[in-house]
């Protein structure tokens, strides 16, 4: 994907990034795919959080369509599971 989609995708994230960082956690973009995926993997408290699924649907979800309605879907790597 191209370097100009990922920094939208990351400029989303940096909205909602400060919230997390002060809950102990952070986001990391591993992967835009070419069908518009983007694979991210959660890190520090927000891998274990029981509320990790409000954050992703409420949240991160929300703030990367509204920037970048291009994107299909977000899809967590590491155990956050997300009804499409």
């Amino acid at each position: 994907m191209s370097n100009q989609l990922y920094q939208r995708v990351e400029n989303a994230l940096n909205t909602i990034r400060p919230h997390l960082i002060s809950d102990g956690g952070n986001i990391e973009v591993v992967e835009i795919t070419p069908d518009y995926v983007v694979k991210v993997k959660l890190l520090g408290a927000c891998e274990t959080c029981p509320m990790s699924f409000m954050t992703m649907k409420a949240g991160i979800e929300q703030s990367i369509k509204q920037a970048v309605p291009e994107i299909t879907s977000i899809v967590p790597i590491n155990g956050v599971i997300i009804d499409q």
